[in-house]
């Protein structure tokens, strides 16, 4: 047994809803821990969903995923064979930790980020060297990543919009921090949350997969798309990387009813559109009530919120006995929360006024 396994403390999912109303007597619970879509999921999906074939349960899905791989590949307008499907990013995290990392290599990530970074470098024996994110504004600090590459860095993370700070890196920042870096470590650009960024027109890493081998961008059909609990995420990049996650990949990793359910999802794009501008208004509303709260927040492009408050777990546990949960634990006396629907992000900050009293 690997010793590092040793020393790993075990992920505790978020507790079912059902089961924390019913522990703390509540008769409603909002969950605005996990980043889900508050919208729910396309009516195009459930259509898709309740019409899939039930006799064909006893066969093995399209391990190719052809059809899904055909509509993104035509949706990002990039070649079908430079695409790797995983049951939700957790699994290209997954591949892309066992390919590249073992024991006495480094991999290099902002503090804070998404914790499954790190989690699987020291599942791979890997040493993780955090760099703090700007203070200020919650980006990622490019020139403090370059600075920690050494001999001995294989891989960097870089989450775009950051969780759980929000902030995004533009295009134009990671094609110079990109062309600093050597060759040989890769860069693996996380945009779980790009759906959401609407300050810049243009706002994906996909183009540049093609001007540096080394680069790898990964999405997800989890948030915008409603479809967190289906697991369908991707890897967008150079070949010679794509072979190496086919090699990897379970054969036969995405079944059949969730390959339906992101070809539904894919095909309304206007349940998407609905869900950033809902999402967009909203992030606004918070953006101004911190101010004038005078809270401590980074500016957000992604569906969710990162704020200071001293007594942080106090102010979380006051609001989910009032029926609201917040994803608390990620750094001292701050929380985030998951931008919910205008009238329950108008309840909770309500709820935070009469806290603060």
């Amino acid at each position: 047994m690997k010793e590092q396994i040793k020393k790993l403390a075990n992920y505790i999912p978020e507790e079912p809803l059902a089961s924390v109303k019913q522990r703390l007597g509540l008769k409603k619970l909002v969950r605005l821990s996990a980043n889900e879509n508050p919208f729910g999921t396309s009516d195009k999906v459930e259509a898709a969903v309740k019409n899939w074939n039930f006799a064909e349960g006893n066969r093995y899905p399209d391990g190719d995923a052809t059809d899904l791989r055909r509509a993104v590949a035509e949706k990002l307008q990039v070649s079908q064979a430079q695409l790797v499907f995983g049951v939700g990013l957790d699994e290209i995290i997954t591949m892309i930790s066992r390919i590249f990392l073992q024991p006495g290599d480094q991999v290099i990530q902002t503090s804070p980020t998404f914790s499954e970074y790190a989690l699987h470098a020291q599942i791979e024996g890997a040493q993780v060297i955090d760099v703090p994110c700007d203070p200020t504004t919650g980006k990622h600090d490019l020139p403090a990543l370059l600075a920690q590459i050494t001999d001995k860095t294989r891989l960097i993370w870089v989450c775009n919009p950051n969780n759980p700070t929000g902030a995004y890196t533009s295009v134009a920042d990671l094609t110079k921090f990109l062309a600093e870096v050597p060759p040989e470590v890769l860069v693996v650009i996380d945009e779980a949350y790009i759906d959401y960024v609407t300050q810049n027109s243009a706002p994906s890493a996909i183009p540049l997969v093609q001007q540096f081998s080394n680069a790898v961008v990964l999405r997800t059909f989890s948030k915008a798309y409603g479809l967190a609990n289906y697991r369908v995420g991707y890897a967008y990049a150079d070949p010679k990387i794509v072979s190496y996650l086919q090699s990897v990949r379970l054969p036969y990793n995405l079944n059949s009813l969730t390959q339906t359910a992101a070809l539904a999802a894919l095909a309304d794009q206007s349940f998407v559109a609905s869900s950033v501008s809902q999402t967009a208004k909203e992030r606004e509303n918070w953006a101004n009530f911190f101010q004038e709260q005078q809270i401590k927040f980074f500016p957000s492009q992604a569906n969710f919120m990162f704020f200071y408050y001293p007594g942080a777990l106090s102010l979380a546990d006051y609001l989910l006995h009032h029926g609201f949960q917040l994803r608390k634990g990620l750094q001292q006396d701050w929380l985030r929360l998951t931008i919910s629907g205008a009238a329950e992000g108008a309840e909770l900050r309500k709820l935070m006024l009469n806290y603060r009293k």
